[in-house]
Parts: C-alpha cells; sequence; structure tokens
C-alpha cells in the first residue's frame, strides 16, 4: 500500500508527483495547458503525457484533485461511473477547474484499469462548516434552488497545514486552533478549531475573501449592479473584471507580489496602497477569526506569499500585540527555508510559516481510502 501517483489538474496545468509511501519518486509540472504557443492542447493530452513517461510497477492508486464536491462530497471518496458524474454536475460550480478534473480522471481510468481511482476534493475540509457560517442572507428557497451557500476552497492546503501547525507545537491536532493563510495567487484564510474548519473566506465560488493576484474579494454586491446599469457591462464582462482584472493586477498592472513589493520599495505610490488594502484585508480576517474561535493557539502562512513575503507576514499582523500575536522582526526577515516559528518566545500565539502541501496530503487521503476497501 505505498506507491500512490497525485494527479493535480489546474485550469492551465497539470502537477503530478509519485510517491513511494513518504518518499517521493519522481514529480513535475505541464503549463500552459491548452494555451497556444507550445503547452499540450488539452488536460488530456496532458495526463497522456505524464503517464506516458512513468514506470507506474506497483502503483496501488491514483489520487486526483478534484475543485468543488458541493453538498455530496464531505470526504475523499473512490471513483466509480456514478462518482464521476456527479462531479460532472458540479461543473457549474467550478467551471474553470471541474472540467480539468474530470479529464485527469478520465484518462487515468482508462489508462490504468485496474488500479482504484480516488477523488480528493478541496471543499470537503469545510463541510464542517456551522450552517451559520455557511447560509448566506437571501432567500431561502432561491438560495436552496441554485445550491447558494458557502463551500470554501484551499481545503487541501488548510488541513495540511493546520495539522502541521499542531505538530510544530507538539500537541495533538484535536487540542489547537489554527488560523490559516494561505496566500498565492489565490487566497483564503481559514479558522480551524481542534481540527474543523469553523470559518473561510472564500464562498460560493473562490472570488469572496481576501485580496488576490487578479481577484477582487470582498466587495458591495451592488457594485456589480451599477457596473451592469452605469457602464453597460455584460455579465460576463463583470465576472472576467472581478475575477481576472482585479486584485494586485488591477491595482497595480502586476499580480505577482514580489513585483508589487519591489515597486513599493522604490516609492510607487501605487503598489504601496495595493501593499495597504492586500494587508488589512487579511488583518480583518484574523480579527474576526480570532473572536469566532476565543483562542488561537497558532497563525500559519503558507503558500508562495505567505510563505516568502516577510514584508506581508509582518503588516498583516501588525498592531495585534493586545491579542498576544507578534511578529520577531528576525525571525521573520530570515532567509531560512521550510517550517518555522517567526514569533517571539513565549509568545502567546504561534506565528508560523509553513510549507503547503497538497500533493502530499492527496497521497495521504488517497491510501486512507484504498486501505479502507
Amino acid at each position: 500500500m505505498s506507491r500512490v501517483l497525485v494527479l493535480n489538474c489546474g485550469s492551465s496545468s497539470v502537477k503530478w508527483r509519485h510517491y513511494d509511501g513518504d518518499r517521493v519518486l519522481d514529480q513535475g509540472t505541464v503549463e500552459r495547458v491548452g494555451e497556444p504557443g507550445g503547452g499540450p492542447a488539452d488536460h488530456a493530452s496532458a495526463v497522456r503525457q505524464i503517464l506516458g513517461g512513468l514506470d507506474l510497477t506497483g502503483l496501488v492508486a491514483v489520487g486526483h484533485r478534484v475543485v468543488h464536491g458541493g453538498r455530496r462530497f464531505a470526504a475523499p471518496v473512490l471513483i466509480d461511473d456514478a462518482v464521476l458524474a456527479a462531479i460532472h454536475d458540479l461543473v457549474p460550480l467550478a467551471p474553470l477547474h471541474n472540467p480539468a478534473n474530470l479529464a485527469g480522471i478520465e484518462v487515468a481510468r482508462a489508462a490504468l484499469p485496474g488500479v482504484p481511482q480516488v477523488a480528493v476534493f478541496d471543499t470537503a475540509f469545510h463541510h464542517t462548516l456551522p450552517e451559520a457560517a455557511a447560509t448566506y442572507a437571501i432567500d431561502r428557497d432561491t438560495a436552496q434552488r441554485y445550491d447558494i451557500r458557502r463551500y470554501g476552497f484551499h481545503g487541501t492546503s488548510h488541513g495540511y497545514v493546520s495539522r502541521r501547525a499542531a505538530e510544530l507545537l507538539d500537541r495533538p491536532y484535536d487540542q489547537v486552533n489554527t488560523i490559516t493563510l494561505h496566500l498565492g495567487n489565490g487566497a483564503s484564510a481559514c479558522a480551524v478549531a481542534a481540527g474543523r474548519s469553523v470559518a473561510t473566506s472564500m464562498g460560493m465560488s473562490p472570488l469572496e475573501g481576501l485580496v488576490m493576484g487578479t481577484r477582487s474579494g470582498d466587495l458591495d454586491p451592488t457594485i456589480i449592479f451599477h457596473l451592469r446599469r452605469e457602464g453597460g457591462l455584460s455579465v460576463d464582462d463583470i465576472d472576467d473584471l472581478l475575477n481576472h482584472r482585479s486584485g494586485l493586477l488591477g491595482l497595480t498592472g502586476v499580480n505577482d507580489m514580489r513585483e508589487v513589493l519591489q515597486r513599493r520599495t522604490a516609492g510607487d505610490r501605487a503598489a504601496a496602497l495595493a501593499f495597504d488594502v492586500y494587508c488589512r484585508r487579511i488583518t480583518e480576517y484574523v480579527g474576526a477569526y480570532y473572536a469566532l474561535l476565543g483562542r488561537v493557539d497558532v497563525i500559519a502562512f503558507t503558500a508562495g506569499v505567505g510563505e516568502h513575503a516577510a514584508p506581508v507576514r509582518a503588516a498583516a499582523l501588525a498592531g495585534l500585540d493586545r491579542l498576544g500575536i507578534a511578529v520577531d522582526p528576525a525571525r521573520n526577515d530570515s532567509a531560512t527555508d521550510g517550517d518555522r516559528v517567526i514569533s517571539p518566545d513565549g509568545a502567546e500565539v504561534t506565528v508560523c510559516v509553513i510549507r503547503t502541501d497538497e500533493e502530499r496530503e492527496i497521497a495521504r487521503q488517497t491510501r486512507d481510502v484504498v486501505g479502507a476497501r
């Protein structure tokens, strides 16, 4: 029960990792899928390319990341025709990602007919959200008819990071309250109480919540109506604006936090404002989740920005000393890589940086499903 292949099909890429137990045998990323200029034509072609180049002798399972599991899937599941049909039915809730996930599953099932395939859902970790957290205050019948509720995303990352944070504290996972901050091109916050997600910033889609690389995060819904009525923008135009032309990109013209920080250091006022907007939003969520949890043991930064942008970590938690939250400047600015604590010795709340590992978490959950057969 050791060799597992993980396929993580994104909107324009496929990450893969081949494990023997915890040891990585091989890994890679196929990029620019479906884009003009050299990438594979589609996700099916990319997965065939990956499978064709691997020695899969002794493979016991393939684990697939699936972005949206809707209300139905609260845990990883062995894939059969009924599960495949259910994932397809959920495409309207994740039109950019579930089709890519389906393509990877279908190719792997055809190429490896005797190997169990397991779906691991980004939304599953958030099935523990209380109804008060998952429910939007709109007409109840309308919400039920169109499956409108908070689903949350990045669940695989939040689950892995919160578990790893408990390990750093050398405490049982079910005794630790954690705020996890997944800050990448997509960004989300999560409050984890004793191993259970009780609040998360992304909602029905990944658009809600924190400021991101190209997504706006939280905004007044009236902005949408205003753009439609006064600006004459179509629904598709507004969708494109909020998902692909907002966030850091909309504020500065670039969606890479590294470049935003360089411009800010050089005195660029737009970059300085974008940085402040980005960090202020994080601070607001940390404060709200502190109130919800009542007691916070650890705050964990992860993903590209969270792991590497020391100024973001410092600014996002600045001024929270009365809550027992502080960042040690020397530890925060250190070039040390890997999982580490960046709060001062004796701090009431441990602040740490943890390298997320969604593929390892998918492999772990895949083994659990196959081992339980």
